[in-house]
């Protein structure tokens, strides 16, 4: 099975942000260019997160999206703010090919996940799920890792499965923007409660730390953006990378 490697931008429009720990937000550039730079070098998939829509309240951004979405010719997905049947309608008429749920399923209302499946087919559902962990289990945080849910992630993530959800996104607070590797405990314990494809991201600071994630946990894919962003390498160097070592990836 070959690994998707996929490009995650933080959005705090207009911006692609960098935060740690989903906090302290460093400016990167625009979604636009980067969308088109990371398609150009060879990704399989960007994943654009607004990650403030939903703490900050605020309606999505439904022309920004469009614009990064018309320079990809990749799948594209968006997640941040999603409330609605009609948020999700909307960004796939804004250009997305699949849109991803935390906040609202989490702590409002999770058969907006039933809902969305059933009308736009599983594959164009995926759940975010921002975990942290405590002493022997992992708990599932909303907007932008800061509020708790009181729900385990691997219970959420069997559900969300149950309900629909054809992927699942996997980040870790405690991990993100550090560029100390995964959390490949976490992601294993994901990919393996579950049937659906586990994208996991937060944590790559080096090609071995992908290396090590793919071998232990099994993804389906890795979701990079600190590695990218601070042109430490590109999409083609870590594909070489990863074939070098016996992974399969995409050309």
């Amino acid at each position: 099975m070959r690994t998707r490697i996929i490009v995650k931008l933080d959005v705090k429009p207009p911006y692609v942000v960098k935060p740690v720990h989903f906090e302290g937000l460093r400016k990167i550039g625009l979604p636009v260019d980067l969308a088109k730079k990371y398609y150009n070098q060879g990704a399989d998939e960007v994943m654009y997160i607004d990650i403030v829509a939903s703490l900050y309240q605020r309606e999505i951004l439904f022309d920004e999206i469009e614009k990064t979405a018309n320079e990809l010719f990749i799948p594209f997905g968006v997640g941040g703010g999603i409330k609605t049947i009609e948020d999700i309608s909307k960004l796939f008429h804004s250009g997305a090919d699949k849109v991803a749920i935390n906040t609202y399923a989490v702590q409002e209302n999770s058969e907006i996940l039933n809902e969305a499946a059933q009308i736009f087919g599983n594959q164009a559902v995926v759940v975010n799920i921002e975990a942290k962990k405590w002493d022997d289990w992992y708990e599932c945080y909303t907007d932008c890792g800061r509020i708790r849910s009181g729900r385990n992630v691997i219970e959420w993530a069997k559900e969300v499965e149950a309900r629909g959800a054809g992927e699942i996104f996997l980040q870790c607070v405690d991990t993100d923007g550090r560029q100390r590797g995964f959390d490949i405990e976490l992601s294993k314990q994901v990919v393996d409660s579950v049937n659906i494809p586990v994208v996991v991201a937060s944590g790559a600071g080096k090609l071995e730390d992908i290396k090590e994630l793919i071998e232990y946990a099994r993804p389906s894919g890795v979701a990079l953006s600190s590695l990218l962003h601070y042109d430490k390498y590109t999409i083609k160097d870590i594909k070489e990378y990863l074939r070098s070592n016996g992974i399969e990836v995409s050309k």
